[in-house]
């Protein structure tokens, strides 16, 4: 319905921060046009620099919606094994500025991916009506970490109700394996779902691109993903002991050990 915003930014006085925040505050509207929430107030955050420089530009973002009836509340979360899970929205080779790079090659670089505002508001219409249609189970944005991120929060995000998941990104020329499993393309959603041809509609009706990825599972199961014939395969005890547990093992300080990525990721 609306959003309210918080620019933080370093010294506005510099003109590389000023074109920092001025093109922040144009990318902002041309959002806010394309989906039709005001800008209902907002703050800013600035001088934020150090001698080693300054904070990297970081416009927040909050939004309010509008949930009609209580039977549309729809989680992030998969809900029961054997439904579908499903992928609104196309995966492209978009490893810029993404969180791979920045964990696992401790770099800050690349184009950003593409932002695409009216294929955003295809994919978010297209998940509202298979909301609202009840043939969507669950519903979550990919973003940072990318695909295969996003899968495995849909496992674990509440804890004492874990599931696993079972999926099989394929091999496609659009994308590498990295770029398959972390590429941070916008305008995506993984959807699950008791009814995938339902879905399949419904996106095509939006002009969405739509794709079957496997199957939601038991947390016995374990996480376990295939793309270009390699497979990746956890517990799920796993996965949600370094999501649930991150910030705890962070401020423990030197003593907790992080284990590297498997060789060649």
């Amino acid at each position: 319905m609306a959003i309210t915003n918080c620019l933080n930014f370093g010294n506005p006085r510099k003109p590389s921060v000023f074109y920092q925040l001025k093109e922040a505050i144009a990318g902002m509207g041309e959002a806010c046009r394309a989906l039709e929430t005001p800008v209902t107030g907002g703050n800013v955050s600035l001088y934020n620099e150090s001698p080693g420089g300054a904070v990297y530009p970081t416009p927040v973002v909050g939004m309010v919606g509008l949930i009609e009836s209580i039977d549309h509340i729809t989680r992030s979360t998969f809900r029961d094994a054997g439904d579908t899970i499903l992928l609104l929205g196309e995966s492209r080779e978009e490893l810029g500025g993404s969180e791979y790079l920045a964990a696992i090659h401790g770099l800050v670089a690349g184009a950003p991916p593409a932002c695409d505002l009216a294929a955003e508001r295809s994919a978010i219409d297209a998940v509202l009506e298979g909301i609202r249609s009840g043939v969507v189970a669950s519903a979550h944005d990919v973003s940072d970490g990318g695909l295969a991120v996003a899968v495995a929060e849909c496992c674990i995000a509440v804890e004492g109700a874990e599931t696993g998941a079972n999926i099989d990104l394929g091999d496609s020329a659009a994308t590498s394996f990295r770029g398959a499993l972390f590429g941070e393309s916008q305008a995506r959603f993984v959807v699950s779902s008791d009814d995938p041809a339902a879905v399949e509609l419904i996106a095509g009706k939006h002009g969405v691109a739509v794709r079957r990825l496997g199957t939601v599972t038991t947390a016995d199961e374990g996480f376990v993903v295939r793309a270009y014939g390699r497979t990746i395969e956890t517990d799920i005890e796993t996965l949600s002991s370094a999501w649930h547990d991150a910030i705890p093992d962070i401020m423990a300080g030197p003593a907790a050990v992080f284990e590297p990525a498997p060789a060649g990721v």
